[in-house]
């Protein structure tokens, strides 16, 4: 823990002063933390390649401390996010919260079930005549893009099955999701470039990416308490570490509770399956369909800690504009640790088809990110919603902030807030959730693939003319 601390100390010093440096990196609107996260990745891979077994022995164990941080870190960035005092800069209310979050949601499904959409239609008509591969093959853009690391591992039981066949699902789901990191984040840099040209970075985010917003020195708060009590700053991350620990209650309670209920309803009834039927009943149980992530528990917990505050008189306690620093500090850590630990070893087997399904991935995405995400998203802050899609259809949630951080460092345009409300509309249902493990098992093997490529195709286009509509209807 000391020594990758100690990094990424050093990275974020090395990103500050290569940003300040380079006239290019300022030009396209680049952070300290990602310059820091890619000399990070480099350093990473040069060290473990070539510096010998001991230093590459401790550069991996540092790797892996540093792939551990960025889900604690998103759990205290939503955490924070929601103790903050609702005032501040306003927000247009052109939708209300329900409508917003539906049509987050909407986005999330029309993202997700286009990638398993172009992934069976390119297997159908592009793969299929030219390699012997199964048709569950389709399911790896979802599988790695949308799903990530642990998707593909869950997967590979799946692919490897009697029902599928394809015994290098695992390496190529594994392959699918490192490269999708790396492509989500290189890309969805150029795509901000572009949408910057376009004139689509405006209000609250294209303020907090200009100079002067930046530039500008300010204090980081002010004291909601007597220094000789306690340290005003320490007191805010009192506040923080509160919304995140009542977060972690939250979770375990509901998780719990999920246990009971597959115990009542018999769910280990199926516990003697094995493989990948054993898979698919394990996602169906109740504890892994209430498994959400845990920056969603957190941020229910800012939320209590704000409202039992404001019921005792007490919510002038919390400076906003101190949490509001916090919040961004975790994200700085969160950029270089997801960055520099993204895996680059993945073993590469059938390059071909595999090649054909990760450029038709990345098309869709890109897509959906400049064209269906403007007809779909609330209106005021649509690209910074897109952005964190984009880089959660890509590689991870960690990614997609990684992208929010350059157009919304201080999360001011509300899109976070709605991307985390939305997020238990999809997570247990795709993005390797139950219809990710179950389509293959009980439907793609089991008829021609043409079948199941025109059935999801007719319910993408369906909720694109759904979202259409609701776009239209509040402009």
């Amino acid at each position: 823990m000391s020594w990758a601390i100690l990094a990424v100390a050093i990275l974020l010093l090395v990103g500050v002063v290569l940003r300040q440096s380079i006239a290019a990196l300022r030009v396209l609107f680049i952070p300290g933390s990602v310059v820091a996260g890619f000399v990070g990745l480099t350093t990473v891979t040069l060290l473990g390649r070539w510096g010998g077994d001991v230093i590459a022995a401790e550069t991996a164990e540092v790797n892996a401390t540093l792939a551990s941080w960025p889900g604690p870190l998103i759990a205290v960035v939503f955490a924070a996010m929601m103790l903050q005092q609702s005032g501040g800069s306003p927000r247009p209310h052109d939708d209300s919260t329900a409508r917003r979050v539906g049509r987050q949601g909407l986005m999330v499904w029309i993202i997700v079930l286009g990638e398993t959409m172009v992934g069976l239609w390119a297997t159908w008509l592009l793969i299929q005549p030219l390699y012997d591969v199964p048709n569950s093959f389709g399911m790896l853009i979802e599988t790695g893009f949308a799903g990530g690391h642990g998707t593909a591992a869950a997967m590979g039981q799946v692919f490897s099955s009697p029902q599928v066949g394809l015994e290098a699902g695992l390496d190529l789901g594994l392959l699918m999701a490192t490269c999708g990191l790396v492509y989500g984040v290189v890309s969805g840099i150029f795509w901000i470039n572009v949408a910057a040209r376009l004139g689509w970075l405006r209000g609250d985010s294209a303020e907090s990416s200009s100079p002067s917003a930046t530039q500008e020195k300010q204090p980081i708060g002010f004291q909601t308490t007597s220094s000789d009590a306690i340290d005003p700053l320490l007191l805010q991350i009192v506040w923080v570490a509160l919304a995140v620990g009542v977060g972690m209650l939250m979770q375990t309670a509901v998780l719990a509770l999920a246990g009971q209920i597959d115990v009542a309803l018999g769910a280990g009834a199926a516990s003697g399956a094995k493989g990948a039927d054993a898979e698919l009943s394990k996602r169906m149980a109740a504890s892994n369909v209430m498994d959400f992530p845990l920056f969603i528990y957190t941020m229910f917990g800012g939320w209590l800690v704000r409202r039992v505050l404001r019921a005792l008189g007490q919510s002038h306690r919390v400076d906003s504009a101190t949490i509001e620093r916090l919040s961004s500090t975790a994200m700085e850590v969160l950029v270089v640790a997801a960055i520099t630990s993204l895996k680059l070893s993945a073993v590469a087997a059938l390059i071909g088809p595999f090649s054909i399904l990760f450029v038709c991935g990345a098309i869709w995405t890109a897509i959906c990110l400049m064209v269906l995400s403007r007809w779909v998203l609330p209106g005021e802050h649509w690209f910074p919603l897109a952005l964190i899609n984009y880089g959660m259809s890509t590689g991870t949630t960690a990614t997609g902030f990684v992208l929010l951080r350059v157009v919304d460092p201080e999360l001011k345009t509300g899109a976070a807030s709605d991307y985390a409300l939305a997020a238990p509309l999809s997570a247990p249902f795709i993005g390797g959730g139950i219809l990710t493990i179950a389509l293959p098992l009980v439907m793609l093997e089991r008829v021609s693939i043409a079948w199941p490529a025109l059935g999801v195709g007719a319910v993408v286009l369906v909720l694109v003319l759904v979202g259409r509509h609701l776009g239209r209807a509040k402009r």
